[in-house]
């Protein structure tokens, strides 16, 4: 068994771990709300594919109703925010509970797994499958997030991972 010492400094780290994805959550969804038109330009070439191979035959799901752009953007944004605070709040919990026994603060962890999937879905589902592939965005020289979503993604799911992992008894 691990000294207390070391428990302790683990569940710091997912605490930690936690709050830094919150922290980049609340970041992204702050630039999108305070700078909307510079970055709704991206979701806008996104959607009109515009931007990938001429010859590419998917054109057809395009969507070009501004309507429909602007709705799917702050979705975005409603999504990457409910990341941000429950992500917060789960770090929140988490802290609380640092001293606590395995048990509670295992099930302490429950906020933190639902606000890191929910960014995982945003990145992973939002990004790299819907944009990247249903959208094409990976054909653009110019609009191509894959990348960036990808990082973002697989950040969130080692946070995922390795909150995940049970704690044991601090003594």
């Amino acid at each position: 068994m691990k000294d207390v010492q070391t428990m302790l400094i683990m569940r710091a780290s997912k605490v930690a771990a936690v709050a830094a994805i919150a922290f980049f959550a609340s970041l992204v969804a702050f630039g999108n709300i305070t700078d909307y038109q510079t970055n709704f330009n991206f979701v806008f070439h996104v959607f009109e594919m515009d931007t990938i191979f001429p010859d590419a035959t998917i054109k057809y799901r395009a969507i070009t109703n501004p309507a429909l752009q602007h709705a799917a953007y702050m979705l975005i944004i409603a999504a990457e925010t409910a990341t941000a605070i429950l992500c917060w709040i789960g770090a929140v919990r988490l802290a609380r509970r640092l001293r606590a026994d395995a048990a509670t603060f295992n099930r302490s962890k429950g906020v933190a797994v639902a606000g890191l999937t929910l960014g995982f879905l945003v990145w992973q589902v939002g990004f790299m499958s819907v944009g990247g592939e249903w959208f094409g965005m990976w054909m653009s020289q110019q609009w191509n997030g894959v990348p960036d979503a990808f990082r973002f993604f697989v950040t969130i799911l080692a946070v995922l991972i390795y909150l995940s992992l049970k704690d044991d008894e601090l003594a």
